[in-house]
């Protein structure tokens, strides 16, 4: 009977132990061993940053400002990116391309101001769980969007003494931003420098020019990455400029009012010496500036007119050297003083020989020196005064000086 009592003891014994292990394995125990949750979708990450406005699947999603000059980009990690693209509210795709490890995703095509764009495709992990691509980008909308002209267009030949100009169409504030950007790439070593002249055409300019004139046959390339720089005041650029052209033979015009003679010399050599009239001396009004003009265009035919001396002319063979109304052009009218008097209103007059030969040689950006007048070339005369300047004077107008 003892013996028998002892093993249904040691039954209940087991018995009790079964259950406590039955007891820890019940779902019902916080300390109980979980379901392995559903594998994760790789992680996707967007510059600029896009914020979910609804969780997975949710079509749209708010995004922070980009600014339509940077390159924006989508990166996944844990997986790489399939059918990814960024189209505007047209459907357009922008260009783009995949990192090799198709892990990053980057545009390459331009994006406009005050527009959105919308993420598509997806980013897929090795065992195929897939987290969407998704989202919208929306660039800076400007109070202003301000365009620039460079003056010498692409292929172009120009003279010794063409300054590089960029025109704005409005007044820009930040120049010490702009001029950051810009870059001067010369085959010959020139040294150069920007320059910020007053206002002009309704907008800002800035100026590059080289401390002495252009060594001939230089290629010269200007890039302006101006897009989407904060120009301030709420002014951003509205497009990239660049330009690429090449300076050509040395010409220089050596003209001494005190001589009666204009003398062309090119490449170092004197090729021509004309008789010639300058403007009158006794009127300061009438008086050719002293100073380096440069020749900027040229006309077969050009209608000269001035209430103040009551003419109204058209004469052949003009050439442009200043924005004062300053022309070396054809008069016959003159052809008695050219050569021995300075009777005109200010221009030199040759014959019409003469200065249709010298027409035939001109490029924009040719210097002409003029010597012997009592008034001197100033910014009061137009546009490009940039030689009345000594050098450290102009590197004084730079906004990074």
């Amino acid at each position: 009977m003892r013996r028998v009592l002892i093993v249904v003891v040691a039954l209940i014994g087991a018995l009790g132990i079964v259950g406590a292990v039955a007891l820890a394995a019940s779902p019902q125990d916080p300390a109980a061993p979980q379901a392995a949750p559903p594998p994760a979708g790789p992680q996707v990450s967007y510059q600029p940053p896009v914020r979910s406005a609804g969780g997975a699947g949710t079509d749209t999603v708010s995004a922070a400002t980009a600014n339509p000059a940077q390159p924006v980009s989508v990166r996944t990690a844990g997986g790489t990116l399939d059918g990814v693209s960024l189209t505007d509210p047209y459907g357009d795709a922008v260009d783009g391309a995949l990192s090799p490890d198709r892990t990053t995703w980057t545009s390459s095509g331009d994006l406009d101001f005050a527009t959105t764009y919308t993420w598509h495709g997806r980013a897929v992990a090795p065992d195929g769980t897939a987290t969407p691509v998704q989202g919208t980008v929306a660039t800076l909308k400007p109070a202003h969007t301000v365009r620039g002209t460079l003056n010498i267009g692409d292929d172009r030949t120009v003279g010794i003494a063409a300054p590089i100009e960029i025109q704005f169409d409005r007044h820009v504030q930040d120049r010490a931003a702009i001029e950051k950007v810009l870059k001067v790439t010369t085959s010959k070593q020139v040294e150069g420098a920007w320059g910020w002249l007053p206002d002009e055409n309704g907008g800002s300019r800035v100026h590059w020019r080289p401390k002495e004139y252009w060594p001939s046959g230089t290629k010269v390339t200007v890039d302006a990455p101006l897009k989407g720089v904060d120009y301030g005041g709420g002014s951003y650029g509205a497009e990239d400029l660049s330009t690429s052209f090449t300076i050509g033979r040395a010409q220089i015009v050596k003209a001494d009012a005190r001589s009666f003679r204009m003398i062309v010399i090119r490449d170092g050599k004197q090729v021509a010496d004309y008789p010639a009239s300058y403007g009158l001396a006794d009127d300061p009004n009438r008086n050719t500036r002293s100073g380096i003009h440069v020749v900027t265009e040229k006309f077969t035919d050009k209608r000269m007119v001035s209430a103040q001396y009551g003419y109204d002319v058209v004469e052949k063979w003009a050439v442009r050297m200043s924005n004062n109304g300053e022309f070396i052009h054809a008069n016959p009218v003159s052809a008695a003083a050219q050569g021995t008097a300075n009777v005109t209103h200010g221009c030199v007059n040759l014959s019409i020989e003469n200065a249709k030969a010298y027409y035939d040689t001109v490029l924009y950006g040719d210097p002409v020196e003029v010597t012997g007048t009592p008034v001197q070339l100033s910014a009061r005369d137009g546009d490009l005064w940039d030689w009345t300047l000594s050098w450290d004077k102009w590197k004084g107008l730079s906004a990074l000086s």
